[in-house]
């Protein structure tokens, strides 16, 4: 697929299988996929040099899949780091995974084999979805326009009211980052997972009413088919402490309100000062992405 031609500038991944297999087996399938099943496999790009600021529209067609490292990426700009594949469309936007792979989809195929809880034997890959960005960011600024087409309600118990659609900062790896977003259950929330566990740093009811969410009555108290802007800004403090703000349009008209904020002074383990990738992370729905941005602030 075609990407910018001159840009201006997770819960973990619910893999129980080491990277190795996991690569191993992400291998097998892309084989299938190019010589058995007719799917071109791009090569390997190497990651662009992107500094200020960074936008994407997702206005080429064309679809980026999962690959078991950064390196092996066939985008100068994103990593497909779990989720099987983003998908852009014709409609200028992008996204998950809409709906059900085919049964004879290699992804279907390897996602069945390492987590058919999560992603109902693995027909719903969207189900544990993360994007990443294959540029390191310090201080920044990340936006998002999205919708929420769907609700996949599986029946992995880990599809909760904690999922959500959330930006990731200050990734080092699947262990150590910053998350802020807006949950199933009505919740934006602001998280820091250090290794591996996880520390909430603020949370707020924005939607519904705090206890209305049922994992089967109510399964998500989030608007659907609605398109809403998220950003968020992460900004090391003087006295040592990160920052982190959580900001929603929810018109998508340009009217953001500042909906949660939070300190970092050491939380769990000292803050994350190091910089790191940014990216978005999509629990159990298929989602609609458009105009990206991430800049430096």
């Amino acid at each position: 697929m075609k990407y910018h031609q001159n840009p201006t500038a997770v819960f973990n991944r619910e893999f129980f299988v080491s990277k190795l297999v996991l690569l191993v087996l992400i291998s097998i399938a892309l084989f299938f996929s190019n010589f058995l099943f007719g799917i071109n496999k791009a090569k390997a790009s190497q990651a662009a040099s992107v500094s200020g600021d960074f936008r994407y529209s997702f206005n080429s067609p064309g679809t980026l899949l999962e690959t078991g490292s950064m390196g092996e990426s066939s985008s100068p700009y994103f990593w497909v780091n779990s989720g099987a594949k983003l998908v852009i469309g014709k409609e200028g936007s992008g996204g998950t995974v809409s709906g059900k792979l085919p049964i004879s989809d290699p992804f279907r195929v390897l996602y069945s084999s390492n987590n058919a809880l999560d992603t109902e034997s693995g027909y719903h890959p969207q189900n544990i979805f993360r994007l990443l960005t294959r540029s390191i960011w310090g201080d920044l600024e990340q936006e998002l326009t999205f919708r929420i087409t769907n609700q996949n309600l599986a029946d992995s118990p880990n599809r909760e009211g904690h999922n959500g659609i959330l930006l990731m900062s200050r990734y080092s790896d699947q262990y150590n980052l910053y998350y802020a977003g807006i949950r199933n259950d009505g919740e934006a929330i602001i998280k820091k997972k250090v290794n591996g566990s996880y520390y909430t740093l603020a949370s707020v009811q924005i939607f519904g009413v705090k206890g209305q969410y049922d994992r089967t009555t109510t399964p998500s108290l989030l608007p659907k088919m609605k398109w809403m802007r998220m950003k968020v800004q992460v900004t090391d403090q003087k006295d040592g402490s990160v920052k982190i703000r959580l900001l929603l349009d929810r018109e998508n008209d340009g009217s953001f309100v500042s909906i949660l904020s939070a300190v970092d002074q050491g939380v769990g383990g000292e803050p994350l000062h190091k910089a790191g990738y940014a990216g978005i992370r999509t629990d159990f729905m298929d989602v609609e992405f458009d105009n990206y941005r991430v800049s430096n602030y």
